[in-house]
């Protein structure tokens, strides 16, 4: 995967119904698990064909997770433990 094509692959595992969320600033996840269970098989298929078609992504890392939180698509674990 190339950086200027974090925005589209976001948006395609977004158009699946996946909620990828970052965590903090430095990671993100893809939380299928959290989907209505017979949507399960399907999104986790999508996203795995979408993943490929991208390939390597792990050194985009942290500019998907920037990119994630622009989006407000972000889960801050300081602020949860605050409460």
């Amino acid at each position: 995967m190339r950086k200027e094509q974090i925005p589209d692959f976001i948006e395609e595992i977004i158009a699946t119904g996946c909620p990828i969320t970052a965590v903090g600033h430095d990671i993100y996840v893809f939380a299928e698990i959290d989907a209505p269970e017979e949507d399960v098989d399907r999104i986790g298929a999508e996203v795995q064909a979408i993943c490929d078609r991208y390939g390597a992504r792990d050194h985009l890392q942290l500019e998907i997770v920037a990119h994630l939180r622009s989006l407000g698509r972000f889960y801050d674990l300081k602020a949860e433990t605050l409460h």
